[in-house]
């Protein structure tokens, strides 16, 4: 995917602060291709938490305990996941001069 150098990107990361982090490049560079990589593990962990979700909610031996702890990594997971569709949603290129979508 191709940054758009005028668009800063929302990386998949806070500041230390807990404010969102933000980089304006082309995309090539060694930031962008962490965050790409970062955003991929995510991605890839919030599908294991879904498949280990889907396992837990057949199995009637489950704790609330363990409910409650499922949630917890879910909506870590979920916020996650929420930041990639905002970050990639913004670096989309608007529409086309004269093109109708309603």
């Amino acid at each position: 995917m191709t940054d758009r150098t005028d668009t800063p990107r929302l990386l998949p990361w806070s500041t230390p602060e807990g404010r969102p982090a933000y980089l304006i490049a082309d995309g090539t560079g060694y930031l962008s291709r962490m965050a790409d990589t970062i955003e991929s593990v995510q991605l890839g962990m919030a599908g294991d938490l879904l498949d280990h979700a889907a396992d837990m909610l057949t199995d009637h031996k489950v704790t609330p305990a363990q409910l409650r702890f499922l949630l917890a990594r879910m909506s870590e997971s979920l916020t996650d996941v929420h930041r990639i569709a905002e970050s990639r949603g913004a670096r989309l290129p608007g529409p086309a001069y004269g093109d109708d979508f309603t």
